[in-house]
């Protein structure tokens, strides 16, 4: 996708939400649906939210779609703590990190935002 390539936040979050489909796959393998579900809204609603600010209808408007990417984000990391800390889950792997890195880029843009 040429569009990803191009925005560091779009690509970010693309290639997290196709990582979070392949981790929902292996808890729906161990039927852990009710979890898979909400961690496949909240883990791919944050690329949603962050492509949907790219057509933003002002900067408060930008500011707040990323806001709402934060707040996927925050849920998603709860549902990845639980499954690094069950026994009962598959181990989520570089997920966590990879959100990390998510974190650091959405703060920085909606900081950087503000300042406008």
């Amino acid at each position: 996708m040429k569009e990803e390539k191009e925005n560091l936040i779009l690509k970010l979050t693309f290639e997290f939400s196709i990582k979070i489909i392949e981790y929902c796959e292996r808890l729906d393998a161990v039927r852990k649906f009710a979890l898979s579900n909400q961690l496949f809204k909240a883990g791919t609603a944050i690329g949603a939210n962050a492509s949907e600010a790219q057509n933003a209808e002002s900067n408060a408007d930008f500011i707040h779609k990323f806001k709402m990417a934060a707040k996927e984000m925050n849920e998603t990391d709860y549902w990845l703590k639980l499954c690094r800390f069950s026994d009962l889950l598959p181990d989520p792997g570089d997920l966590p990190e990879h959100l990390e890195s998510i974190k650091k880029v959405i703060n920085k843009i909606i900081s950087t935002s503000k300042g406008r």
